[in-house]
């Protein structure tokens, strides 16, 4: 017998966690004629649901949404019409609901998930066939559920825009050790790229060198550390790819790392809001590099990387700390103190 009610989170306004809302018995709506009703085994939290629940998201948002893009589980039932999933398969969340391949053409329309479509906070969750992605066959539902945000936009970085996609020898700049930057170490080495990665704290470098980064620079000791790393390219030319989650408190340094004709793939405002000192396009032409925003990115890139993760053996990096559903607020304020 299908169940009928699923415990669920709401963010109910925007004063952080604190909004969070539990509910025990929410209703499951009738399945429709395409829609796959998922039970939840994992959900993954990244910085954009901290934002999301402060108020501080600069895209679209709406009140009372279940929280939460990246999850994992089981198909538990679908409706006639689904062609693409079976009761018991695998699958993970697509973040931007609808968006098979390509970008979408108007930015305010995207169904994201956890922002303006009910995201995997939940128990059960009823999406469209096309918003689910089968589970790379090598990882477990916890390594999973990080996908669907982090990991898609990091490959959506190395290889979204043709004809400058990583490739052997290539260098690429990683900054800091968040779920963007973690993934495009792992994926940049699978492709034989050498790894630049930078870090405020002893510890963590030490972990970076661990998963195979070839230097690391320490920002707070380096100011200039973009200099730095592309003196430590070859020929000092500069690096190829630049995943840039600080936002406008280190674009500057990236354009100094960054090589002619290379990438800067912008990711993220890790780094805090613009400040009159930021560059300008005028420094992108002086540069002659490539500067592209990259905001997760398709199903077809989602598929693409589950076939590389199966082939390279690549596993998420992940917490070792793990909370049950009914957790939730302790959740969103452990990440808090892990970002302090």
């Amino acid at each position: 017998m299908l169940p009928t009610a699923t415990k669920q989170w709401t963010l109910e306004g925007q004063s952080g966690f604190d909004s969070l809302r539990f509910n025990t018995s929410a209703p499951i709506p009738h399945l429709g004629e395409r829609d796959v009703l998922v039970r939840f085994h994992s959900a993954s939290l990244n910085y954009r649901d901290l934002v999301i629940s402060k108020g501080a998201y600069p895209l679209p948002t709406i009140n009372s949404i279940v929280p939460v893009s990246d999850g994992a589980g089981t198909v538990e039932a679908i409706g006639p019409g689904v062609r693409r999933f079976k009761p018991g398969d695998r699958v993970v969340t697509l973040f931007e609901q609808g968006r098979i391949a390509g970008s979408p053409a108007n930015k305010t329309e995207t169904k994201s998930l956890g922002g303006t479509t009910d995201g995997a906070l939940r128990q059960y969750g009823a999406y469209d066939e096309e918003g689910l992605v089968t589970m790379p066959e090598t990882l477990d539902f916890q390594q999973a559920s990080t996908l669907p945000c982090a990991a898609v936009t990091a490959w959506n970085a190395l290889y979204g825009l043709a004809g400058n996609t990583v490739k052997a020898r290539d260098t690429v700049l990683t900054q800091g050790t968040g779920g963007v930057s973690m993934f495009a170490l792992q994926f940049a080495k699978a492709a034989g790229a050498r790894v630049i990665a930078t870090t405020g704290s002893e510890w963590k470098a030490e972990v970076i060198k661990r998963l195979g980064a070839d230097h690391v620079i320490n920002y707070k000791a380096e100011t200039n550390w973009g200099a730095t790393a592309a003196n430590l390219s070859p020929g000092g030319l500069g690096v190829d790819h630049v995943i840039e989650v600080g936002g406008p408190q280190s674009m500057a340094e990236s354009l100094k790392a960054i090589r002619v004709n290379g990438c800067i793939s912008i990711i993220g405002f890790l780094g805090g809001p613009p400040t009159e000192q930021q560059p300008t396009f005028l420094e992108c032409l002086s540069h002659e590099c490539v500067v592209r925003g990259v905001y997760v990115g398709s199903r077809m890139i989602f598929e693409d990387m589950n076939r590389a993760i199966d082939a390279n053996a690549i596993k998420p990096i992940i917490d070792k700390k793990v909370f049950a559903l009914e957790e939730a607020k302790e959740a969103y304020q452990y990440m808090v103190c892990q970002r302090v």
